[in-house]
């Protein structure tokens, strides 16, 4: 190989090296954190658990904290992939106004809610848009949306959720 070849075989190398370099900065700049989780859990990150495994006894992942299944109507609290609390009773929305099915985050939470129509919602912790929350209701009559505790387990479940935990709905 002459002289010239060498050094244009190195400057090809070069170039590949620098747009291979390029190319995976550009892709964490424009995926930021989602190229960050890609190569694992930041320093003191806990694990999120699995989100395919199911939590022995529910129709939930291991990635919730609570679980509600609406046509058992039973909920449950959960830690570390293992039931912590439940099953334990509840009432969810009446067909006309349904419980959302899904994955939500709990968004805030208030011990002495009053909603717009003046009723109380005694240990609300909110989980979904609408204002949709667990609270302390009857066990006998469906909600307007909202997931009825006793008011024993209401207190609970405000004790122990927290803005930001996972709340899943099937």
């Amino acid at each position: 190989m002459g002289r010239h070849s060498k050094v244009s075989a190195l400057r090809s190398r070069r170039r590949l090296t620098a747009v291979t370099v390029g190319a995976v900065g550009l892709g964490s700049v424009l995926l930021g954190p989602a190229a960050q989780a890609a190569t694992g859990p930041a320093a003191g990150a806990q694990p999120a658990g699995d989100a395919t495994t199911l939590v022995e006894g529910t129709p939930c992942t291991t990635t919730a904290k609570a679980c509600v299944d609406l046509a058992t109507r039973q909920a449950w609290l959960i830690t570390d992939g293992k039931v912590d609390g439940g099953p334990v009773a509840m009432m969810p929305g009446a067909p006309d106004q349904p419980t959302p099915v899904g994955t939500f985050h709990v968004q805030w939470k208030d011990p002495h809610h009053v909603n717009t129509l003046d009723q109380p919602m005694p240990w609300s912790v909110f989980f979904a848009d609408g204002g949709v929350a667990f609270h302390e209701g009857s066990l006998t009559r469906y909600s307007a949306g909202c997931v009825h505790l006793s008011d024993a387990d209401a207190q609970h479940y405000y004790q122990t959720l927290q803005v930001g935990d996972e709340v899943q709905v099937h």
